[in-house]
């Protein structure tokens, strides 16, 4: 059995496989856990990240407000489930000219030392990786942009590898890219990011067809005893447009540019109405997961159909044999 690297969550959220049911993932039978109006501006709240705090939990949401501008919000649970999240949006401290909002979107949440550390996808003269740092999810403190425009999907690793920090990202254009491969960058400081090293690509031909338009990192990656497991989306282009699915990778855990393992089959797709029918159809987006060491168990928070949240189950053996029974 593969084991997680990490601390016991015995709390969080998490419903038993149904009986019968074949697949690696499955979802929340009480799904969508946070609906578009959860706020009073939101017209929808989608690709947001959470994590353990303090006796409950707390998270950063991409709430798009009913004009359809995009910001981040802090949220809190008790639970993981019934989320209260804040009516105005996060106000970074730091340099006024990297605080300058264009817009924010898509964060991801990771905890590192004492800090849980905040990166988005955000405005600066295109679009970028914001990075942030909060003790509270009060006071948010801005660091500098982690690179030039045109780059998307940025998460850190959840502790330094060989003493520097770690990100995955995707580098992107203003659009719809015709590329989409994710890359590895490596930083002293959180302010300098360098040796970027290519990591894997879309899958051309119909292989692998439900990842060959783009992919991206989801999830903080997931350290286990035999690497990084690293949940993310991929992208086909239909005749009918976009099509958002989560698949499974493993990264060595030295040098997690380094693919040990990688699923040809997606571990979840749309097929639930509020998955394929919403803003933007046909959409599950992994942001967050939380994981229990001693189960095993883990727990996927995704944006479905940019409009609302959803929550889905599995375990790090279920991904780890899915990558075993369908290779790429």
């Amino acid at each position: 059995m593969t084991k997680i690297i990490g601390q016991a969550n015995p709390n969080m959220p998490w419903q038993d496989k149904p009986e019968g049911y074949t697949e690696a993932v499955w979802r929340y039978s009480n799904n969508p856990i946070i609906q578009r109006n959860a706020t009073p501006i939101s017209n929808s709240v989608f690709n947001s990240a959470v994590v353990p705090f303090e006796d409950g939990y707390a998270g950063v949401f991409r709430c798009d407000s009913k004009s359809i501008s995009m910001d981040i919000f802090a949220g809190r649970s008790k639970n993981g489930i019934d989320w209260e999240i804040d009516s105005t949006p996060i106000v970074f401290e730091g340099d006024p000219e990297v605080t300058v909002r264009e817009y924010r979107y898509d964060p991801r949440v990771c905890k590192i030392d004492d800090r849980y550390y905040i990166t988005w996808c955000n405005g600066a003269h295109g679009p970028t990786i914001g990075v942030a740092w909060t003790k509270d999810f009060k006071t948010f403190h801005q660091l500098e942009n982690a690179f030039l425009p045109y780059n998307r999907n940025g998460v850190l690793f959840p502790r330094k590898i060989n003493g520097m920090y770690m990100m995955l990202s995707r580098p992107s254009d203003t659009g719809h890219t015709p590329f989409g491969d994710v890359f590895c960058s490596q930083s002293p400081d959180l302010t300098f990011w360098g040796k970027h090293r290519w990591v894997m690509e879309t899958v051309p031909g119909d292989d692998s067809a439900w990842q060959s338009k783009k992919i991206g990192p989801g999830a903080v990656p997931i350290e286990t005893d035999e690497g990084w497991l690293m949940i993310y989306h991929g992208v086909i282009n239909t005749c009918n447009g976009f099509v958002y699915r989560m698949g499974v990778a493993l990264l060595d855990l030295d040098e997690p540019w380094k693919v040990k393992a990688r699923s040809r089959n997606y571990i979840l797709a749309p097929q639930e109405l509020y998955e394929c029918v919403g803003d933007v159809p046909n959409v599950t987006f992994p942001c967050a997961a939380l994981t229990d060491a001693e189960t095993g168990r883990i727990a996927i928070y995704y944006g479905c159909a940019d409009t609302v949240t959803g929550l889905a189950f599995t375990t790090v053996d279920e991904l780890m044999r899915v990558m075993r029974e369908f290779p790429l």
